[in-house]
């Protein structure tokens, strides 16, 4: 099967390609990329106009597959995957069973080549059943398949099984990615301490409560000369920490979501659960500081966190509802009109933290158009306005803040191993 993607301009950092081009997919491996391009017989997708990039890369996500499936499920998570332009997703272990185990590893895998519509990569546990009491078999998870490993949804409350993960991981050169939440000083918290939570009178998570467990696990990383991944950093401190740490060469890289960088705690006003997320949404200076740092690289990567919650599990008072919501149909357009349009970032500077870095983090041969490469790719207007609305998201829940918000950049294509998923908007 032949595939001719004509007149699109592409951006590919790997290939430092920013230039019109066509691109052409041989049984789903792209074989040419130039200028008039011609073929006999295939199909043709006409690109004029559109940005052609490496299929996203979403390195922490929440497929709810095994266990919830009432939230979602490989299929309907996958499909919304594929509808904001992610051709490749890591989902975490915090299932039910929790994906500890190579049966659970597998399972994963083989339901995401049956019923999935983009490539699924299981994350397995730091510790089993995500207790922190004892760490996981790490060779028997990266064997089966599963590509980090992370207690996300709980930290590694030990410092010394933080330190031994570390040691493991590198005998399977493994990544880490640690939730930083020091528990005790969260206090049963619900959202940010600050303003906000006082004048709704809720109780309130500190910033120390992330920001202390980012700097032991960079202590950590730097006594171990292990690499160490920082999930959704969300305040000026944190980043500030890593900053200084990567400065003296620690081997730390992290991640932030597009709820940290465009909403502030203001955005929980009137008990809004939607809002509700953990680490909880910051002040506006957390939320410059974390643009700050996508912009000079001390962030590496932009991850969805997406999290999907039954509405009677949001429809309920604020400190009983859950944490967390959707994200895979809001990542990109959210990213570019809130870092693209204003300058924060260029096209080919999202391209490394939404394709480039998260493979280069999960070790896997994605988030790059080169010759020989399989055909991931999603295609954007980037200019194309349209306003967000969660009844037509693919995945099971709706569990977005964003509803109702004005947005540019529409997903046009998602390829997946040269196969179109999405189709000038359409799944397929």
């Amino acid at each position: 099967m032949r595939v001719l993607i004509k007149g699109g301009h592409v951006v590919d950092t790997k290939t430092n390609t920013n230039e019109v081009k066509d691109i052409l997919i041989e049984d789903g491996i792209i074989t040419e990329t130039g200028k008039d391009i011609e073929i006999s017989n295939g199909d043709i997708i006409y690109a004029e106009g559109k940005l052609v990039l490496p299929g996203l890369v979403d390195a922490h996500c929440h497929l709810r597959d095994p266990g919830f499936e009432y939230k979602e499920d490989i299929e309907t998570g996958t499909m919304s995957a594929a509808m904001g332009g992610f051709t490749s997703i890591a989902c975490m272990p915090n299932t039910d069973p929790v994906c500890d185990n190579e049966t659970i590893v597998k399972y994963i895998i083989n339901k995401a080549k049956q019923e999935g519509v983009v490539n699924v990569y299981p994350i397995g546990a730091i510790s089993k059943g995500q207790k922190g009491e004892e760490l996981s078999e790490i060779g028997e998870l990266k064997f089966a398949g599963a590509v980090a490993i992370s207690d996300d949804g709980r930290p590694v409350k030990s410092s010394a099984l933080m330190k031994r993960a570390l040691e493991y991981s590198a005998m399977f050169d493994i990544a880490v990615i640690s939730h930083c939440e020091d528990l005790d000083i969260a206090d049963g918290g619900v959202m940010n301490e600050g303003y906000w939570s006082t004048v709704m009178g809720l109780k309130g998570i500190p910033s120390a409560a992330e920001e202390i467990m980012v700097a032991r696990d960079i202590i950590l990383s730097e006594y171990t000369k292990v690499p160490i991944h920082i999930a959704h950093v969300s305040t000026e401190l944190s980043v500030d920490l890593i900053r200084n740490a990567k400065k003296r060469g620690v081997k730390v890289t992290c991640e932030t979501c597009p709820h940290y960088f465009v909403l502030t705690d203001e955005a929980c006003k009137d008990f809004n659960t939607l809002a509700k997320v953990n680490p909880p949404l910051r002040t506006r200076r957390d939320v410059e500081a974390v643009i700050e740092g996508l912009k000079d690289g001390t962030i590496d990567i932009i991850a969805t966190d997406h999290a999907p919650h039954h509405n009677d599990e949001k429809n309920v008072e604020f400190n009983l509802a859950a944490n967390g919501m959707v994200g895979f149909e809001t990542a990109l357009p959210l990213a570019i009109t809130y870092l693209v349009k204003p300058g924060h970032l260029t096209i080919g500077q999202l391209v490394e933290k939404m394709c480039v870095n998260p493979s280069k983090l999960l070790g896997i041969n994605k988030g790059t158009l080169e010759i020989g490469r399989s055909a991931d790719i999603t295609i954007i207007d980037i200019n194309e306005e349209f306003v967000v609305d969660v009844s037509n998201f693919k995945s099971k829940s709706k569990n977005s803040p964003f509803n109702g918000f004005k947005l540019n950049g529409s997903v046009y294509y998602t390829l997946v191993g040269g196969n179109a998923v999405v189709r000038e908007k359409v799944l397929l």
